[in-house]
């Protein structure tokens, strides 16, 4: 009887395994706060932006009425307003230099990626991370003084060089971690098979490395699109940006907060949408050779 008894003691279940579920749950208690914070860190300027952009500035002084008022449209009316600007002419000219200077880099940055990813040229790949490292705030002065005895200031052309010098180098260190996990056997069958190195990398390399491009595509974009100090030295007033415009709603003595955040709405919503839909090849672009060797 001893011995059952002893053996049936042994069997049952203590208390060890109820502590390990009440840990557990715990522990899934805590991670669900932590996200919730990180959540909330995130998204709560962006909730607030909103609410904002549908009050008047007394409304957004008054904290009673931080989420229940009386919406209006007077500060999307504001800013769209043809006497403080033409904001479509701004949407225009944000896009098409971001869509340049992102173009551009993609022409020039791909196959010297690729050229240095094949070839370890080590040298060249520092200099121009030496080159991403740079302030650019320490290049505004030289580019002004340049352009400005060229007579360019206030064009696209001095826009789109100087976003291109941050693109080009997030471009090329993108591709070069995506073509670094290809293999070289597919482009040494394609040219047994008769292709040229430069069909082979035309023909198997380039579309294989199409989540690498989409993402330093979408990222190089959202930079430009969202670049503040380059226009604001070395944009005219025919070729102002979004950003720049935004700026021109704080004033020396006060500052319209409604329709600043109206127009931060504007600015903002294009680039939500592109990181909305294009998340999966930004987050497949990023982590390109994490998992090599």
């Amino acid at each position: 009887m001893t011995s059952a008894t002893q053996t049936r003691a042994l069997i049952a279940p203590g208390p060890a395994p109820l502590l390990r579920r009440r840990r557990f749950r715990w522990g899934s208690v805590g991670r669900f706060i932590g996200l919730a914070l990180i959540v909330l860190a995130f998204l709560g300027p962006i909730v607030w932006m909103v609410l904002a952009s549908f009050k008047l500035n007394v409304q957004i002084y008054d904290a009673g009425q931080a989420f229940i008022f009386d919406p209006t449209l007077e500060n999307y009316g504001t800013v769209f307003d043809p006497s403080r600007g033409n904001y479509l002419v701004y949407i225009w000219n944000s896009f098409f230099v971001a869509f340049m200077a992102t173009a551009l880099s993609l022409v020039l940055a791909v196959p010297a990626a690729y050229a240095m990813s094949r070839f370890l040229m080590n040298r060249s790949a520092m200099i121009v991370l030496l080159a991403r490292i740079i302030p650019g705030v320490s290049l505004l002065v030289p580019w002004y003084f340049i352009f400005a005895q060229l007579k360019m200031t206030g064009g696209y052309l001095p826009l789109i060089l100087s976003h291109m010098f941050v693109s080009l180098p997030l471009i090329l260190y993108i591709m070069m971690s995506f073509f670094d996990q290809l293999p070289e056997e597919l482009e040494e069958s394609a040219q047994v098979d008769g292709l040229t190195a430069i069909g082979a990398f035309y023909r198997i390399t380039l579309p294989l490395s199409v989540p690498g491009i989409a993402t330093a595509t979408i990222l190089s974009f959202i930079f430009s699109w969202n670049n503040f100090m380059f226009a604001l030295v070395l944009a005219g007033q025919s070729t102002k940006t979004l950003p720049v415009a935004i700026f021109d709603f704080i004033g020396y003595a006060s500052i319209d907060w409604g329709a600043l955040m109206a127009a931060s709405v504007v600015v903002t919503t294009p680039i939500m949408l592109i990181a909305l839909f294009t998340q999966r090849y930004i987050v497949s672009g990023l982590t390109a050779g994490a998992t090599k060797g």
